[in-house]
C-alpha cells in the first residue's frame, strides 16, 4: 500500500492523539483532517462507513449525552437517517477514522491503525 493516509479527528481527542503519534513514529505520511474545521458531508460520512464495512451505528458514540437524550442507541433510525444526524452533530461520530485508499479502520484502540500501514 502506498495511498497516503487521511486521519478524521478531533484535536481534543485522545485517542485521536494516540493515532497520530503512532503514526509520525511509524514514519508514514499522512493527512489530518479536523473534521469540526472542515466538516464532513453526508456523502463523504456515507463513504467512509462504506469503507470501514460496518453499519452507520457502529460509528454513533452512543454515550453522549446527545446521543442518549435523542435516545440514538435504541434503534428505530435506518443508517441514513443516523448518518444526517451525526454529520449535523460531529460530537457523535467514533474518532479518528483513518483511511487508505479504498480500506479504513476505526482506531479505538489507536493500534488498530497499523492494520493499514
Amino acid at each position: 500500500m502506498n495511498d497516503r493516509m487521511v486521519v478524521y479527528q478531533k484535536p481534543t481527542c485522545s485517542k485521536c492523539r494516540e493515532t497520530l503519534a503512532l503514526l509520525r513514529e511509524s514514519g508514514a505520511e499522512f493527512d489530518a483532517v479536523n473534521y469540526y474545521e472542515e466538516p464532513l458531508t453526508v456523502e463523504r460520512l456515507r463513504e467512509l462507513i462504506d469503507k470501514l464495512g460496518v453499519p452507520a451505528r457502529d460509528v454513533l458514540r452512543r454515550d453522549e449525552p446527545l446521543a442518549r437524550g435523542l435516545k440514538l442507541g435504541e434503534g428505530g433510525l435506518s443508517d441514513d437517517e443516523l448518518i444526517k444526524i451525526m454529520v449535523e452533530n460531529p460530537d457523535l461520530i467514533q474518532r479518528p477514522i483513518v483511511v487508505r485508499g479504498d480500506e479504513a479502520v476505526l482506531c479505538r484502540p489507536p493500534e488498530k491503525v497499523k492494520r493499514l500501514l
